[in-house]
């Protein structure tokens, strides 16, 4: 009898716990349902104008500059394995268990590293940050962050000046210090 209050009390904590981070969930959900990720696809599209691809690890998307609030846009609410391609008209996010995403390269505003996003802190600029913008009707712009971190170290460089050249120039991260 000594040790079943005790335990009753943590029970009863840890749902009171799983309770609230159900709740977040379910309002963050809920608040981010009408956002879209990504773009149409364009037509053609030809393997020869393949810049780069890499295998990586998809981290969080995140408000622009906010790397420690996930939003839960679909098919980029959860971690997952991924495959980017960079063609000359933008990229392509293939994550496990989600439909292909296409961000064109105009919406991408800047590409560099990072060293945490939500729960993940890696070595320095072990992530790769991709900043760009939602497919928001009219003017509702919502500039946001996507993190990866890619498998092959040797994939990293090739992949970042790839998608640096896709971008607008006055977009691009080159200062970074």
């Amino acid at each position: 009898m000594d040790r079943s209050i005790p335990a009753i009390i943590t029970a009863l904590f840890l749902l009171g716990v799983l309770v609230l981070m159900w709740r977040s969930w379910h309002k963050r959900s809920q608040r981010d349902r009408t956002l879209t990720a990504g773009y149409p696809r364009p037509e053609g599209g030809a393997a020869a104008d393949l810049l780069a691809t890499a295998e990586a690890y998809y981290v969080a998307t995140t408000p622009r500059d906010a790397p420690l609030e996930r939003l839960a846009i679909p098919g980029l609410g959860f971690r997952a394995r991924a495959a980017l391609t960079v063609t000359a008209q933008g990229i392509t996010l293939d994550l496990d268990g989600n439909a292909p995403l296409y961000v064109p390269g105009d919406a991408i505003d800047q590409v560099g590293a990072a060293q945490l996003a939500i729960d993940r802190v890696v070595e320095t600029d072990g992530l790769v940050r991709l900043s760009w913008r939602l497919n928001t009707p009219g003017t509702d712009r919502r500039d946001v962050d996507s993190f990866f971190r890619i498998i092959d170290p040797n994939d990293r460089a090739r992949l970042i000046d790839s998608i640096r050249t896709i971008t607008a120039p006055a977009h691009q991260d080159e200062s970074e210090a």
